[in-house]
């Protein structure tokens, strides 16, 4: 029987997103048949490593956020030398910095939104594009820190006055549209769903509350936009060098009808395995029960990629 030590909670701003992942996650992995061993990741590395003694066959990644989806605990898995899910240190450090990323989707000719970094600071006195545009942090996830600036409102100089994500934060235009999401296991795009909020957007709360979105799959979009959302989060999880699993998002600008306009937001190398989670959703749509999706994860393990 394999052991399996799953790492789950962590220090960011998604930890309790990650607590969640991890409970479900120990459960399915029991169910399919591994030796599982939970280790709740606080802030003492010297822990982890020691709860990862004696050393597992596979390390589960259930880890969100700065620290977890980063690259940090993927170079500590790589330097002990266990096989770890989803991606290498390369490919989850470029996709955790949402700047990096896009300057990967541009060159690999991907769509991606016209924006900019900006200094905050700045943010408090002039607007940096004409409106209405989005202000996000360069590296947390979950929607985290995401605003929308909007015609009318007053509230960039308190954002920017608020703002705990460093100096810097990327400013974006705002595509109007619908939400779509394409997970991708290995080299299989699987479906693409589309996320109906009554929010503003698909923010935290959307994404994690009960009933805070529905979810449709597969999406009612034009075939040849629904092609194409198929195509690029191959291409994007491919120029990220990512492996395992991974969840990009996108807006689809349909209100000028459709096909309409496509935008690659973000890949992200972590997707959440909460009750309300995407990935399991997709994969249980083309057959893989969420003990089997976890059990892919363990079987396609690596490291030092």
């Amino acid at each position: 029987m394999r052991r399996v030590a799953v790492l789950y909670g962590g220090m960011s701003a998604e930890r309790e997103v990650s607590l969640s992942s991890g409970r479900q996650v120990i459960v399915a992995l029991r169910a399919a048949g591994y030796d599982v061993v939970p280790v709740e990741v606080k802030d003492d590395l010297r822990a982890v490593i020691a709860a990862l003694d004696p050393r597992p066959d596979v390390v589960f990644n259930a880890l969100h956020g700065r620290f977890g989806e980063d690259g940090a605990i993927q170079g500590v898995l790589d330097w002990l030398g266990i096989p770890y899910t989803h991606s290498g240190v390369r490919a989850s450090a470029l996709a955790m910095d949402k700047a990096a990323a896009k300057a990967v989707f541009a060159a690999n000719g991907l769509p991606v939104a016209r924006g900019a970094m900006v200094d905050i600071a700045a943010l408090e006195h002039a607007d940096p594009m004409p409106l209405p545009y989005v202000v996000k942090p360069v590296n947390e996830g979950s929607s985290v820190g995401v605003e929308i600036m909007r015609e009318g409102g007053n509230r960039r100089a308190s954002v920017a006055a608020a703002w705990s994500f460093g100096p810097a934060a990327m400013v974006e235009e705002y595509i109007p549209g619908r939400e779509l999401t394409v997970a991708v296991m290995g080299d299989r795009a699987l479906a693409v769903t589309e996320i109906a909020s009554e929010n503003a957007f698909y923010d935290y709360e959307a994404k994690y509350a009960d009933g805070g979105s529905r979810h449709i799959i597969p999406a009612p979009v034009h075939p040849v936009a629904y092609a194409q959302a198929l195509d690029v989060a191959l291409a994007a999880h491919k120029a990220l060098g990512c492996r395992g699993a991974t969840r990009s998002d996108f807006r689809y600008d349909d209100t000028a009808g459709e096909p309409g306009r496509l935008v690659l937001l973000e890949v992200n190398t972590q997707p959440g395995l909460t009750p309300t989670s995407l990935l399991p959703e997709q994969a249980a749509h083309v057959g893989y029960s969420f003990p089997q999706l976890c059990a892919w994860m363990v079987e396609n393990a690596s490291c030092r990629v």
